[in-house]
């Protein structure tokens, strides 16, 4: 019984952590669109990948990448990208440009 409890407070840790993170890169997803003067299609992000990593201090980490639509003239999508590393924002990209992350 208190393994279940263990592994269910594991789960909801994890799944909390997630959302967080994908909050995050929508926020970062939307301000790089807005400098950018451009419009950030389906008005979010979505998950593609999870790998480990050590953030600046050598902890262990986890890189997660977001990708997202965006178009620069409501008829055209182009496809862009943000990866988190930790809880920070490590880069977003627009296309062929990068736009420097912010660190959180």
């Amino acid at each position: 019984m208190l393994l279940c409890a263990l592994v269910g407070a594991c789960l909801v840790l994890w799944w909390r952590a997630s959302v967080d993170a994908r909050e995050r890169a929508n926020t970062a997803a939307r301000a790089a669109c807005e400098g950018a003067n451009v419009q950030l299609l389906d008005g979010t992000v979505v998950f593609q990948r999870l790998r480990a990593t050590r953030d600046d201090d050598g902890r262990c980490a986890l890189r997660r990448t977001y990708v997202f639509d965006y178009s620069e003239d409501g008829a055209t999508r182009r496809h862009g990208f943000v990866i988190l590393r930790g809880a920070a924002v490590e880069v977003v990209g627009l296309g062929p440009t990068l736009v420097p992350g912010t660190r959180h």
